[in-house]
C-alpha cells in the first residue's frame, strides 16, 4: 500500500513515520521554546482546574503504551466524572483561539485517546466528557499587562450515546 500524502514510509518495526517526524521530536525536547510553552499552558492549566474548578488531576501527558501517537494532556475527576482535557497554549492575541483549534481532525485522535485510556482502566466510569481549556500567555514575558488569561469550555462534543457527549 502506498503511503498517505506528506507521509515517506520508514521501516521502524512494522510503523510508517511522518516524514516530518525528526521536526516533532525536536519540538518536544526540554529546552524548546514551543515546547516550553506547552507546557506552561499545560501547567497553568492544571492549577486552574483545581483552584478554580475544583477539579483533581489524575494524571498529565498521558500516553498510550501502544500507540505513542495516542495523548492526552489532562485527565482530571470533576466529581464522579472523569474529564478528558485538551490544553491549547497562545499567544495572547493568536488569530486562531485555541477553542477552534480543536477541529475535527483533532477530536479523531482525541477520540482514539480517551477510547485507549478507558480499554486500560480496570473499572469504566459512569461518566467522561472532553473540555478544553485555552491558556493566552503574554506576547513577552514581563510586558506590561503581561498576565496570563485561562478559558475553560466544559463539555465539548466528541463522544456518541446517552450520558457522553
Amino acid at each position: 500500500m502506498a503511503p498517505a500524502r506528506n507521509e515517506k514510509e520508514t521501516r521502524a518495526g512494522s510503523r510508517t513515520l511522518p516524514m516530518f517526524g525528526w521536526l516533532r521530536r525536536i519540538l518536544s525536547l526540554p529546552g524548546n521554546p514551543a515546547g516550553a510553552r506547552g507546557a506552561t499552558g499545560e501547567r497553568l492549566a492544571a492549577e486552574f482546574l483545581r483552584r478554580e474548578r475544583g477539579f483533581t488531576v489524575v494524571v498529565r501527558n498521558w500516553r498510550s503504551s501502544r500507540d505513542r501517537r495516542a495523548e492526552l494532556d489532562l485527565v482530571c475527576r470533576d466529581g464522579e466524572v472523569l474529564v478528558f482535557v485538551e490544553v491549547k497554549t497562545r499567544t495572547a492575541g493568536a488569530l486562531v483561539p485555541g477553542y477552534y483549534a480543536v477541529n475535527e481532525r483533532k477530536k479523531r485522535a482525541l477520540r482514539r485517546a480517551c477510547n485507549a485510556y478507558l480499554a486500560q482502566l480496570a473499572a469504566a466510569p459512569r461518566t467522561f466528557r472532553l473540555d478544553v481549556v485555552e491558556v493566552a500567555l503574554p506576547a513577552a514575558p514581563g510586558a506590561a499587562g503581561g498576565t496570563s488569561e485561562v478559558r475553560h469550555f466544559e463539555n465539548i462534543p466528541l463522544f456518541p450515546g446517552p450520558g457522553r457527549s
